[in-house]
């Protein structure tokens, strides 16, 4: 019998449950002596030996619903190396349950973190292929991750939402969207949103030209104007600063509970324009997902386990071109596919009209 570890790693997404019944389906119909565990929370069960056998029938009626039948947890990679508060060394504890269960492989679907822990498990030996999630469709190597366009979906009709009360009202109003780092998913969103300004962490804003974008609505007769705000957008001048200055200016000024109310207060300041903020946080890593992002984690799901039975571990499985392919995981873990200032899109959304704060 050949017996397959699966665990789903750090934030959750609309399709992890599709992404494991690709895979399970596809394993199942390959062989009949396959046992799937799977680990309860992430990397917090391969540590603590905190698992079950799968049954096969777990893995029906799941295609269309959101989150995880096996709970998830943040691991942070960086601490992987350090001790638990028992003295535990996580590493050797996850060899140890992979070993004692006698896995032939570990499954993971996971976002940046859970590629690199991926990763540092197949240096320490154990045959292991990871799936690209993430709404923030970040990673490196793959076009496009599962969980993306779900996210995009929530997100946008958010920004849909609010058109009709910033228009009835005429205020600015700020849509926040989920991203620290990268930009992708407020790109899109307020792309198909409407959204007539966008900010993103790649695109450091000058708030003189967002100010100046507004001004400009309001000379050409529009009421209203909504701005989607990455959670990680920065302005010219911060990220001109060291991560030390930063931190410092931050301490000497105002409080605000997030970017997004620190812009809108300055607009209102700048111009007397009512602003309003909204967030929709964790909705946009919930309810079901999108049939785009089911078609996507089925076919994911199916290569995934054709890479089991040919034995092709240590890879990743990616989009590229709208086909399937494996990326070794030495070549992808620990970069961060983010979005380009001069790519293609972002010059399409400038040629409509869209300002992104920087010219």
């Amino acid at each position: 019998m050949m017996r397959i570890g699966m665990l789903t790693s750090g934030g959750d997404c609309q399709s992890l449950n599709a992404t494991m019944r690709g895979v399970a389906k596809a394993l199942y119909r390959l062989s009949d002596d396959i046992e799937i565990v799977g680990f309860e929370d992430g990397y917090k069960g391969l540590i603590y030996a905190d698992y079950r056998v799968m049954r096969q029938e777990e893995f029906s009626g799941i295609l269309t619903r959101g989150g995880t039948i096996l709970g998830t947890s943040r691991q942070p990679f960086k601490l992987m190396r350090t001790p638990d508060e028992n003295g535990l060394d996580k590493v050797e504890a996850m060899k140890h349950t992979y070993k004692k269960l006698k896995l032939e492989c570990l499954i993971v679907l996971g976002g940046n973190g859970s590629q690199k822990t991926a990763n540092l498990l197949r240096e320490e030996g154990l045959h292991v292929i990871s799936l690209p999630k993430t709404i923030d469709n970040d990673l490196w190597g793959t076009d496009i991750t599962f969980g993306f366009q779900s996210a995009v979906n929530v997100a946008t009709n958010a920004i849909d939402c609010i058109h009709t009360t910033a228009a009835s009202h005429g205020r600015v109003f700020i849509v926040e969207v989920m991203g620290h780092k990268v930009g992708w998913l407020t790109l899109y969103a307020g792309i198909a949103g409407g959204a007539d300004i966008i900010l993103l962490p790649e695109i450091p804003y000058d708030l003189d030209l967002v100010i100046d974008a507004l001004k400009t609505r309001t000379k050409n007769g529009k009421k209203f104007s909504i701005i989607a705000v990455a959670e990680g957008a920065i302005s010219k001048e911060n990220a001109s600063l060291t991560k030390k200055e930063l931190k410092e200016k931050k301490k000497s000024g105002v409080v605000y509970p997030s970017i997004s109310y620190e812009i809108g207060a300055m607009i209102t300041e700048r111009t007397g324009q009512e602003v309003r903020v909204t967030v929709p946080g964790h909705m946009q890593r919930g309810g079901d997902p999108c049939p785009y992002d089911r078609v996507l984690s089925t076919r994911l799901g199916a290569e995934a386990a054709m890479l089991i039975k040919n034995k092709d571990y240590g890879n990743m499985v990616a989009v590229q071109n709208n086909e399937i392919v494996k990326i070794p995981l030495s070549e992808i873990a620990g970069k961060l596919k983010t979005v380009d200032p001069q790519c293609s899109i972002v010059k399409e959304a400038k040629m409509i009209g869209i300002s992104f704060g920087d010219e």
